[in-house]
């Protein structure tokens, strides 16, 4: 009995000693994989298959803290269907679910399900990455309902409905910005008439919300915290315009005009000292660079669309900066390196890291760097360690995790084919990988 004791300590010592994964692009929310004794090539036959559980319906990704991996789904009711064709807008009937399952073991710990009638397009489910601190955790569902609820027991805190608290419209493919925890506050996007909401992220209640739309959709992107002029700003970037606020009170300090076709805005910004990066699938990218309470364009890309593209046209990934260059992947899954000091020169680009046989729309790779290496987990489920430099990407191993299933639009709008886009985790030393079925954990420890 001892010796278990013993064991047992030794073994929770060496999870708090691990990094956790709490959040959509893990614990500083910039996507870096900081855990030390990570393989540099796959053992034979690929890594290590920890645990394989069946899961339902989404794209959000897991977030992973305290030993626990935290994910939602949804389920359909019983006798209902979706279209065949994912851009038509869903009357599905069904329960969203936040699901707690043992990191080690996968083992389920504890669920709560909610109704929840869809109405966007591509309805497999929820889109947000779950964010959990100091015991709770928090979600954000396709329709808006954001949960607050105890991480280890899965009991209801508060709950929120953005559609019925704040008079919000649907996006057409759903709430799908992941929340911020910053000090008390809990952040997320609104409705057209608050477009950044803060609520305490004790009791859920409003703390103050900013900015207004015209006309255009909400959109999706993530708000993160960002450091300009020695001041701390809060940046919404929405399809009207590029914000940024007082986090404090949600005071708009600067904002910068920038529509994009049909409300994309999806990839996480990302900030270069005093600069700030952006990119669209559309509109293509453009660089800020951004004082304590203003923002100057320093140059923008000089692609006309999707197709004709300069620099990056991202729509999912978000890009990785080193130095110079921007990593990231463009419209028709072209791995793409692009000079940032030169309008977004292209440097080179590949379409080997996406699984793409030929240029595909939307074709999708995820770019997480640890150490010298990154770790790309594409659309066909493949997990790939690649080496990116200024010169080129050369692949050093690949393996296959999870089998691909939510179904594209046929034609030129996806072909049809059959993906997964689904950002995964990187905890403890192991890759979290969900589908529509299931979700998976791989251990890519050095050891």
């Amino acid at each position: 009995m001892v010796r278990l004791s013993v064991l047992a300590f030794v073994l929770v010592a060496l999870i708090a000693q691990a990094d956790d994964w709490p959040q959509w692009l893990g614990t500083a929310r910039d996507g870096v994989w900081r855990e030390k004794g990570i393989l540099t090539k796959f053992p034979k036959g690929g890594p290590k298959q920890l645990w394989r559980v069946p899961l339902g319906g989404g794209y959000s990704g897991p977030a992973v803290a305290e030993g626990l991996v935290y994910i939602t789904d949804r389920q359909l009711a019983a006798g209902q269907s979706e279209s065949a064709n994912p851009f038509a807008r869903s009357k599905s009937m069904g329960k969203e679910r936040i699901v707690a399952l043992d990191a080690k073991t996968g083992k389920e710990v504890w669920k709560h399900e909610y109704d929840s009638k869809y109405t966007m397009s591509y309805p497999a489910g929820p889109r947000a990455t779950p964010v959990v601190q100091d015991g709770k955790v928090w979600t954000i569902g396709a329709m808006g309902d954001i949960y607050c609820l105890d991480a280890k027991k899965g009991t209801v805190l508060w709950s929120k409905s953005l559609i019925k608290d704040y008079d919000a419209s649907v996006p057409v493919w759903g709430f799908a910005a992941h929340l911020l925890i910053d000090g008390d506050n809990l952040v997320t996007l609104g409705s057209r008439k608050a477009v950044a909401i803060a609520l305490n992220k004790n009791t859920g209640k409003e703390v103050w919300k900013s900015l207004e739309l015209d006309s255009m959709e909400i959109g999706y992107c993530p708000p993160v915290i960002f450091t300009f002029g020695g001041k701390r700003q809060l940046i919404i970037w929405h399809p009207e315009s590029v914000n940024g606020l007082d986090p404090a009170n949600g005071k708009r300090l600067w904002s910068y005009e920038w529509n994009i076709q049909a409300n994309l805005t999806v990839p996480t910004p990302r900030q270069v000292g005093d600069k700030l990066f952006l990119t669209a699938f559309y509109n293509g990218s453009r660089m800020l660079q951004v004082t304590a309470d203003g923002v100057k364009e320093l140059w923008r890309s000089k692609g006309r669309n999707e197709q004709d593209t300069q620099a990056l046209h991202s729509i999912m990934p978000t890009p990785f900066i080193e130095g110079k260059v921007a990593y990231g992947v463009c419209s028709y899954g072209q791995l793409r390196a692009i000079d940032i000091e030169d309008g977004g020169k292209r440097l080179w680009e590949d379409y080997t890291a996406t699984g793409a046989v030929k240029p595909e729309r939307w074709a999708n790779a995820f770019l997480t760097p640890n150490e010298d290496r990154y770790f790309l987990f594409n659309e066909k489920g493949d997990l790939i360690i690649a080496t990116l430099s200024p010169t080129g990407y050369k692949e050093i191993d690949k393996a296959h995790l999870i089998e691909p299933t939510g179904i594209l639009a046929g034609g030129k709008m996806g072909g049809g084919r059959v993906v997964v886009w689904s950002h995964p985790a990187y905890a403890y030393r192991t890759i979290y990988v969900r589908n529509d079925k299931e979700i998976a954990a791989f251990s890519l420890a050095a050891d």
